[in-house]
């Protein structure tokens, strides 16, 4: 496959379409975030002895979403009709449903099938941009590992519990 060259539109509007794709991600990851804070449940369940403290996950979040809305951005400035967007915008929907499915609906399992989908979606997205752009490709390595961890501390708490 050969390399799209990205659209050609005014820088300002290039910084502005990054600016759009990040407040999005960020903001909604933060809307869905306090949405579904671990409550009295989460604290109440078994967990690992790997679990990290709770306080780590705003700050490792907040720079994974500026990651994934650069990453969006980058993919989709070059051609938004590629299979790769169309992974990026399906990581999106795993990610914010996960959230709900866990803290919120208290379904251990059914959070698990849906992290590990979004694993694979990762995965998938990272393969396919590494053809078209590997800066976003680059990007999205930092949040496959930290699904992976996450998909790990998933089934466990699931299977502890």
């Amino acid at each position: 496959m050969t390399q799209t060259a990205p659209r050609h539109e005014s820088a300002p509007r290039q910084w502005i379409a990054l600016a759009g794709f990040v407040f999005l991600v960020v903001a909604m990851g933060a809307l869905i975030g306090t949405q579904t804070a671990p409550g009295a449940w989460y604290q109440g369940l078994d967990k690992p002895p790997f679990n990290p403290p709770n306080w780590i996950f705003a700050p490792v979040w907040f720079v994974l979403y500026v990651l994934i809305g650069t990453a969006g951005w980058l993919i989709w400035r070059r051609d938004w009709r590629t299979p790769v967007f169309g992974l990026w915008v399906a990581q999106l929907a795993l990610n914010w449903l996960w959230s709900p499915v866990f803290f919120s609906w208290e379904m251990l399992w059914p959070a698990a099938v849906i992290i590990v989908s979004l694993l694979a979606v990762i995965i998938g997205f990272i393969a396919l941009a590494w053809r078209i752009d590997k800066r976003a490709s680059f990007m999205f390595m930092p949040y496959a590992a930290w699904v992976g961890f996450a998909s790990l501390l998933n089934i466990s708490v699931a299977i502890l519990n």
